[in-house]
């Protein structure tokens, strides 16, 4: 049967779900905004998860050549928060989703780190080389290099901006849950 209340339906993706179990989340999502943009040494436990996205993108992506091989790190450190946002948009889970918007935006912050250190290479790497920078390989080989940090710049005002949507767009779904939890 065809819903006409158009209000009734525009609120039925909220229905049953708890918005003070999601408080803390959105906290942590405000936290990580906070900590990227006012304490650029902030290495929560978050980016080690992160770290072990980006090294297993250089081996998932090693079959299609060295440019991508090299790409493969922070690629895949874009690709799996847009895969897990898709799937929360699929569901309806639109906290989820808010979620993802953080953590996509907390990894362009991790990626301007790296991308501003390509000319300095004085960030700790984990194989202790610097010569297997990922950034100074592409940005050489793209004749890039000087433009670094304003590349890492860019990255990380895309990363606000995300940022800022992902914890909106949560503070907007928890007032939805509030507003509805006697509908």
């Amino acid at each position: 049967m065809l819903n006409t209340n158009k209000n009734e339906s525009d609120i039925s993706w909220c229905k049953g779900k708890f918005w003070v179990v999601r408080l803390p989340v959105l906290v942590f999502m405000f936290y990580l905004l906070y900590q990227n943009i006012f304490n650029h040494e902030y290495f929560g436990f978050i980016k080690y998860f992160d770290l072990i996205i980006h090294e297993a993108g250089h081996w998932i992506l090693m079959p299609f050549g060295e440019t991508l091989t090299i790409l493969g790190g922070s690629l895949m450190q874009l690709i799996v928060p847009v895969v897990f946002a898709f799937s929360f948009w699929r569901q309806f889970d639109y906290f989820g989703l808010s979620f993802c918007f953080v953590w996509l935006g907390d990894n362009l912050f991790y990626i301007a780190t790296y991308i501003a250190d390509a000319r300095a290479r004085s960030l700790p790497l984990l194989g202790g080389d610097s010569s297997g920078h990922d950034w100074y390989a592409l940005l050489s080989r793209w004749n890039m290099l000087n433009y670094d940090t304003m590349i890492a710049s860019l990255v990380q005002f895309s990363g606000v901006i995300i940022m800022v949507i992902g914890v909106v767009l949560g503070g907007w779904v928890l007032w939805m849950m509030y507003e509805n939890k006697s509908r």
